[in-house]
């Protein structure tokens, strides 16, 4: 397997240890990247993912399938059902309503837009970690001109990033035409706004992308099939998107809890070029591997084939990364039940139709087991539903939705086994008296 231009034995001299560039270059051009273009562009002190690469690719993606418009009265009927939605969920959560947004529709185009930022700032530490294991490969390969170290890596870290935008840019594509509504995803992507011209301090925020919205193009194709009132389809997905965007509204430091899980497994990335090597050599023999056809790379990297192995630290951020996933999921499942089950004639239909499609196809599931070769189980989600159903009967709506309050409050995977012992030992007695009744018992 070729070193990509770095390390002993680039111009077949076994003694020389620097680097040559020309070679690099000209690999690089040969899978159309343009090297002086990433020089500059890894010069920069930005984000290493492009947001512009990021919508370029996902609009091309979206402009290759049929758009449509949303009318007015899809914008009435996405409305009418946000609205049924919100009455019936005010008995199922104790998080309130959002105001009423501007606009309650949402083409591919507008979610793509609108979750831009929230993708970039997701999968940036990724980019970061995979730049710094690519430099400090160069830094252990037996180079010591250090001027040349310096030279390549704005290239090597400007080309990860290129490589993690484009990648993402295809996967936002393709969520852009199956999401139903801006939160369907149960991923929060969007975080409030702030009005830049009000006063320091006194910035009034605005839910607006945090609100519903529905997506119409893609509920017709979710419901394709079903023979059920298109009024019932909107109604349900309706409750799931409410209550996601309820949860998220009212939670804002899952996001930032979320994001710090995935910058912690970034932080974490080390490669070990000789391990990737043999895969590649024993890829290349099989012919699954065709170093010479791009094509043929990109399966590799989006098959997992030069995925590092994951630290204890990174197997720790993936498994709290995973149950966070999964609780938000599961709880989204259950309020929603809450509130439709027993209103909706079609509800059992509409909600295990939900549940299969997002056991067999879920696009989050599919992202992250790209970018971070995490997957979900849908037996983890459906436990995580009951999870919350119990906690429900035991504790009231109030008290479940009060456990979002922080990470302290919710549970691991080995506390959905036995949920009272888990109440038990994350409730705070109202009389604290019992606790400090004997000087020397103080701590118990």
């Amino acid at each position: 397997m070729s070193n990509f231009g770095f390390g002993p034995g680039n111009s077949g001299d076994d003694e020389n240890s620097g680097l040559d560039f020309s070679q690099l270059f000209s690999q690089f051009a040969q899978f159309g990247i343009n090297p002086q273009a990433l020089f500059t562009a890894g010069a920069g002190t930005g984000p290493l993912v492009s947001r512009e690469t990021i919508r370029e690719i996902a609009r091309n993606f979206i402009a290759a399938q049929s758009e449509i418009a949303v009318g007015s009265v899809d914008l009435a009927q996405s409305q009418e059902a946000i609205d049924i939605a919100n009455i019936w969920l005010d008995d199922a959560t104790a998080f309130p309503a959002l105001n009423r947004g501007t606009q309650s529709g949402w083409s591919r185009r507008e979610w793509l837009e609108a979750s831009l930022d929230g993708w970039q700032k997701l999968v940036e530490p990724l980019a970061q970690g995979m730049a710094t294991a690519l430099t400090n490969i160069l830094a252990e390969s037996g180079v010591e001109n250090a001027p040349e170290i310096s030279a390549v890596t704005p290239i090597m870290r400007a080309f990860m990033g290129s490589l993690i935008a484009s990648q993402l840019g295809q996967s936002v594509g393709q969520l852009a035409i199956s999401v139903t509504g801006s939160n369907d995803l149960a991923l929060p992507l969007f975080s409030p706004q702030v009005d830049p011209s009000a006063q320091l301090g006194f910035a009034p925020t605005s839910f607006e992308r945090i609100q519903p919205h529905l997506l119409p193009q893609n509920i017709l194709t979710w419901s394709e099939g079903l023979e059920i009132p298109q009024e019932e389809v909107r109604i349900y997905l309706a409750l799931r998107e409410s209550a996601a965007a309820r949860l998220f509204a009212h939670t804002p430091w899952l996001g930032d809890y979320i994001n710090g899980l995935v910058s912690d497994y970034g932080k974490g990335i080390r490669i070990d070029i000789q391990t990737i090597q043999n895969q590649a050599e024993s890829a290349m023999n099989t012919g699954e591997l065709d170093m010479s056809n791009p094509q043929s790379i990109n399966i590799a990297i989006n098959q997992g084939m030069f995925t590092p192995e994951q630290t204890p630290k990174q197997e720790a951020a993936l498994h709290k990364l995973e149950m966070a996933l999964a609780l938000i999921e599961g709880w989204i499942d259950h309020v929603t039940t809450l509130a439709g089950s027993s209103r909706l004639p079609s509800f059992a239909a509409l909600h295990e139709m939900s549940r299969r499609k997002r056991a067999i196809a879920a696009p989050t599931q599919q992202l992250f087991k790209t970018l971070l070769g995490l997957e979900i189980s849908p037996r983890q989600m459906r436990e995580c539903a009951a999870f919350w159903s119990e906690v429900s009967l035991l504790e009231g709506v109030t008290e479940r939705d009060h456990r979002w309050e922080n990470e302290a409050l919710l549970p691991t995977s080995a506390d959905l086994e036995n949920v009272e012992k888990f109440i038990a030992s994350t409730t705070v007695p109202d009389d604290l008296s019992g606790l400090f009744g004997d000087e020397t018992n103080s701590q118990e």
